[in-house]
């Protein structure tokens, strides 16, 4: 069991459990850095933190994780340190969140002109307070038996190029990366190989907007693919972070909190380099 986790997700957006309870599991689990990267919301940062002062040996990041769009798939920003309080970020985020509305409404749409009847209703109940994602639209849909398992929603329906998939208002990941560096965050590029082509040149134009770090050790990487990121950390000058991406959800792609093994150095690497950007 790993003693960091950098890539954790709560029900501010798409994860199972409360930030409050992700602390408490991370501490169960004798975590020692823990950050919670919610989609597009900071929402869970200031519960977490609260709940973080009952355990001493827990420390605790505030991040966000930031989608967006490439003609090949998608990029993902992790921001970690960010300004959470801080109004122009909030509102920046606040606008991809309402854009995911529209954006599952048109997939609901699509998934109707399939035969799948799902109530919006429903996927509303689902996501709670959280930030409306396709992983809410994938449980609706299991719920009402249209799919075998949460992975297969994403497969044939709702992933990327398949019949109920909707792009959603676009943020260039230049454009995410320079928004955590105005937030006085962090960014990191996260699970580079989903980004589809080219890990490198997506590596090199991130660098010039401020890019500080890969996601080097991630749940579905090969021991090949991480060793390919960790040079790529080495070659560009790049803290070479990671995590689980824990969603608390009971799928075959999910992976415990704390399964990824990442070494302490990343998470200290972190911190250094937040502490200077102060």
């Amino acid at each position: 069991m790993s003693r960091v986790d950098l890539h954790v997700h709560s029900t501010a957006s798409d994860g199972k459990y409360r930030p409050e309870d992700i602390v408490r599991k991370a501490a169960d689990l004798n975590i020692e850095v823990l950050s919670i990267t919610d989609h597009d919301s900071t929402d869970g940062i200031l519960p977490a933190r609260q709940a973080a002062r009952a355990f001493p040996g827990l420390r605790f990041i505030p991040g966000v994780e930031i989608s967006t769009d490439i003609p090949e798939g998608e990029a993902h920003i992790l921001g970690y340190f960010v300004d959470y309080a801080s109004y122009k970020f909030k509102a920046a985020l606040k606008k991809f969140r309402e854009s995911r509305v529209g954006r599952a409404r048109g997939m609901i749409t699509k998934l109707a002109g399939l035969g799948i009847d799902i109530d919006w209703r429903r996927v509303q109940e689902i996501a709670g307070d959280g930030a409306i994602g396709r992983p809410h639209i994938a449980r609706a849909m299991l719920e009402k038996g249209y799919i075998k398992s949460f992975e297969e929603a994403f497969d044939k329906y709702i992933g990327h190029g398949c019949p109920a998939y909707v792009e959603r208002e676009k943020m260039t990941p230049a454009e995410a990366v320079a928004l955590v560096v105005r937030s006085r965050g962090v960014p990191v590029l996260a699970h580079p190989f989903t980004v589809g082509g080219d890990p490198e040149a997506m590596v090199i134009e991130l660098k010039k907007a401020g890019l500080a770090g890969i996601e080097a050790y991630y749940k579905e990487n090969t021991g090949e693919q991480t060793a390919a990121m960790l040079a790529m950390a080495d070659k560009y000058g790049l803290i070479a972070t990671g995590g689980s991406d824990f969603h608390g959800i009971e799928d075959s792609r999910d992976a415990m909190m704390g399964s990824v093994d990442v070494p302490i150095e990343a998470a200290e690497s972190l911190f250094e380099l937040a502490d200077r950007s102060r």
